[in-house]
């Protein structure tokens, strides 16, 4: 039992997985929603043309890839109708290898991201060339801390 509902959710997310990486551009939604992408393909795909071919049994290979093949592109269209109806954005064209604003998995909470190693080290520059500025009596104390706390802001003003 156990078994059966696993090896479903696996072609599930199989099925959705390649419906996904078929359409072009980001798509970042939940994993719960390309398992039932690729189920719903699946299930509608694999299901209409498998009665259209009768394989209630004796099922031959070519049955077998045309079901599997219906079920992969009903799960394509499923991508597609949820990237233009939920997600409101570009199937084709420059628009749709933008990140999407809208849809599941999106608005959330992010990860911030670490900065590299040359923003550290252009952070750390600035913040040398001022400390030089006031050391050599350039800078006020009320400008070096004014311009030292927008450089730890992340301000991309190089102090003047």
């Amino acid at each position: 039992m156990l078994g059966t509902i696993l090896l479903i959710a696996i072609s599930g997310f199989l099925f959705g997985a390649l419906a996904r990486w078929a359409v072009p551009g980001p798509d970042p939604m939940p994993i719960w929603l390309t398992i039932f992408i690729g189920l719903g393909g699946s299930a509608i795909g694999g299901g209409i043309t498998a009665a259209v071919l009768h394989t209630s049994s004796n099922v031959s290979r070519a049955d077998y890839f045309t079901v599997e093949l219906a079920s992969i592109l009903v799960s394509i269209l499923l991508v597609v109708a949820y990237r233009h109806f939920i997600q409101q954005r570009a199937i084709v064209g420059p628009d749709a290898l933008e990140p999407p604003t809208r849809g599941f998995g999106i608005g959330g909470p992010r990860r911030q991201q670490r900065p590299s190693i040359a923003d550290a080290i252009r952070k750390a520059q600035l913040l040398k060339g001022l400390d030089d500025l006031k050391a050599h009596g350039l800078l006020t104390d009320e400008e070096y801390q004014e311009k030292r706390a927008k450089v730890l802001a992340g301000d991309e003003q190089t102090p003047a």
